[in-house]
């Protein structure tokens, strides 16, 4: 008597049997459901407006910056184990990551070119939504791009901050005295500074209490801020409707009838087929201007995070992270740097070093503390004082906002031209030496 072979009942609507359905839906139902029962995707909106998938529109810098903070976790991990946070150790603890661990060179200049990329890029992404207009309220409702732009600034400053805490960990003369000058602009605040920079680094002097204080801020509380404010950030993007191009992109379209759909209509004599006429509608979305978040949105999204990864690893087979001596403080190098994203104010505190007579401008307090101070509150109101029309969000260069775009690429191009001038054309005593000249010999110890 043969085996009856049993034929598998066919799944069930909305049950989808195979493992990886979510990433390659086969219908917009799925690529919908896969945004609902896929954990990874479910901070994605089901669908996407075609404008804001542009390359040349926003430069995914955004998605490029957390890509590189996401590897800077992940290269952090191997690090955060094999390093020592002592005064007595942590100097030979990075020397063996960088001569002894397998690979250890190479993650620890993946670690470092993340943290530059990362600050670089967050800067870009700054300068960008800037130039648009992006922080600007469209047309949806409950809009409130002006809070995700003084959140964006929050995260520049604690991007740099944790740069910064990262920078002093390995113990070298590099990182002691770029920490010095970096704090030591603290100390300038009248009345406050001192108690300041104390605060900053844990006592007087830069040792022990302070290599723990940083360590700690660097592995612990630093990246969880930044990664909680991300997560809101990009919720926040998702609330507001996407991209401020999308927003333009719906002023642009004409109005359109929205197809009617067949109905049923049930009675006590039968179903009368037909349209009901409660379902004809106008909408401003033509059709066709938006996709499946699933795969389309996301496919651009691994193309970026996976060529960032790639971009890094390859710069890290050529470019070493440096380590100099051990840190000495009875040994100053001259000259005595800040980290690179803090040498336009350093330039900006020797510029305005002016001895007048007998009197003397403090250019610390004033080129390192109240400028930028007045820079970062300018920055974070300014959504509030933009008049421009809600037309201009999402739009490179609008002509109402030429003013206030010219003003800000002025103050984006000191800042970088004063970063130039501190890394490549200072010299011992902080002079200024063109490439081409020659700096003076000067003994190493002063």
């Amino acid at each position: 008597m043969s085996a009856k072979t049993e034929t598998p009942a066919p799944s069930a609507p909305g049950v989808h049997p195979k493992p990886f359905w979510s990433f390659r839906p086969r219908s917009d139902r799925e690529a919908g459901d896969a945004v609902v029962s896929n954990f990874l995707l479910h901070w994605f909106p089901a669908k996407t407006y075609k404008p804001s998938l542009d390359w040349g529109y926003s430069f995914w810098l955004g998605t490029a910056s957390a890509a590189l903070f996401f590897l800077l976790v992940l290269s952090g991990l191997p690090l955060l184990l094999l390093y020592v946070p002592s005064v007595e150790r942590a100097y030979g603890s990075v020397k063996d990551i960088e001569f002894v661990v397998t690979f250890g060179s190479w993650i620890r200049a993946v670690h470092r070119i993340s943290a530059h990329l990362m600050v670089a890029a967050v800067f870009l992404h700054l300068v960008r939504v800037f130039l648009t207009g992006a922080y600007k309220n469209g047309t949806g409702r409950g809009q409130r791009r002006e809070w995700n732009w003084v959140l964006g600034v929050v995260m520049i400053v604690l991007t740099l901050f944790l740069s910064f805490t990262g920078y002093l960990l390995p113990w070298d003369q590099l990182a002691y005295w770029a920490v010095t000058v970096g704090t030591n602009i603290a100390s300038s605040v009248p009345f406050v500074g001192p108690e300041v920079r104390e605060l900053l680094i844990g006592g007087r002097t830069i040792d022990q209490a302070t290599l723990i204080r940083f360590y700690v801020l660097h592995v612990i509380f630093l990246p969880a801020g930044l990664g909680a404010l991300l997560a809101y950030h990009m919720w926040r993007i998702r609330k507001d409707g996407g991209l401020a191009k999308a927003d333009r992109w719906t002023l642009s379209q004409e109005k359109t009838e929205a197809p009617a759909t067949r109905t049923k209509t049930y009675s006590l004599l039968g179903v009368a087929r037909g349209q009901a006429p409660a379902i004809r509608a106008v909408t401003l979305e033509a059709r066709d201007t938006t996709v499946n978040s699933v795969n389309d949105l996301v496919r651009r999204i691994a193309i970026v995070v996976l060529g960032t990864f790639a971009v890094v690893s390859i710069l890290a087979c050529f470019i070493p992270s440096p380590l100099e001596e051990p840190a000495n403080p009875m040994i100053t190098p001259n000259p005595a740097k800040a980290p690179w994203y803090f040498l336009w104010l350093q330039e900006i505190v020797t510029d305005t070093t002016l001895k007048i007579g007998s009197f003397t401008i403090n250019g610390a307090f004033l080129g390192g503390v109240i400028l930028p101070t007045i820079l970062l509150g300018l920055l974070l109101v300014w959504p509030w004082l933009d008049r421009s029309p809600a037309g201009a969000a999402g739009v490179w260069f609008h002509a109402s906002r030429k003013r206030q775009n010219l003003v800000f690429l002025l103050l984006v191009l000191v800042v970088l031209a004063f970063t130039i001038v501190g890394t490549f054309l200072r010299g011992p005593y902080w002079n200024f030496y063109w490439p081409w000249e020659a700096w003076p010999e000067l003994p190493t110890r002063i």
